[in-house]
């Protein structure tokens, strides 16, 4: 069974996940996944190198500065490193040993399209909460906060697109959702002691 994670910034998926790994579920980090396909994957390198040009790495270590630039260039740009990092980060989660994944950007990027989920779980909290958390982890203003959120899918929409929801707005109890996920999804004996923070 495949399981995808997904939910705007601010959401507080990475804590739902946190919460899962005490479950007993491991969930893949696709953020980490390609940074550390950047890193160490040949083909990947090598397609980079084509796109960007051979400055955007010093030997095996990425330029990130050189990425960045070319990558706030254009939005054609930054498709078309999508097109290089995305189908990379898809295949190395089909070849691990995961079955849920985390991705911001699921519906953005097309990743259900290029692997099925058998569900899609979206993460949401109210607005203002997303923007405390996010100002608050990053250090920026309201209105830099609000860009960032406007750029993405709204968190409405996502939703719809999924077949479940857990509210994570500081205030609903986020073990007892996975529980009832658990149930839903018919996934046995995982919620039998009940861990919580």
């Amino acid at each position: 069974m495949r399981v995808a994670i997904t939910g705007g910034i601010g959401s507080g998926k990475s804590y739902v996940c946190k919460r899962l790994e005490a479950h007993g579920v491991k969930v893949y980090d696709c953020d980490e996944a390609a940074k550390r396909l950047m890193r160490t994957s040949e083909p990947l390198q090598k397609a980079l190198r084509q796109l960007v040009g051979d400055e955007v790495y010093v030997g095996n270590v990425l330029q990130k500065q050189v990425l960045a630039k070319f990558l706030l260039a254009s939005e054609a740009n930054k498709q078309a490193v999508n097109q290089v990092v995305h189908p990379a980060v898809a295949l190395d989660f089909e070849s691990s040993d995961y079955e849920w994944m985390e991705s911001a950007i699921l519906f953005d990027s097309g990743f259900h399209h290029r692997i099925h989920f058998d569900y899609i779980v979206c993460v949401t909290a109210p607005l203002e909460v997303r923007i405390s958390r996010v100002m608050k982890r990053d250090g920026i203003s309201h209105d830099k906060t609000m860009e960032w959120i406007s750029r993405q899918m709204p968190q409405e929409e996502v939703c719809q697109m999924s077949d479940f929801e857990i509210v994570n707005d500081g205030i609903a109890d986020i073990d007892e959702q996975i529980c009832h996920l658990f149930n839903k999804m018919k996934i046995k004996g995982v919620c039998s002691s009940r861990q919580k923070t």
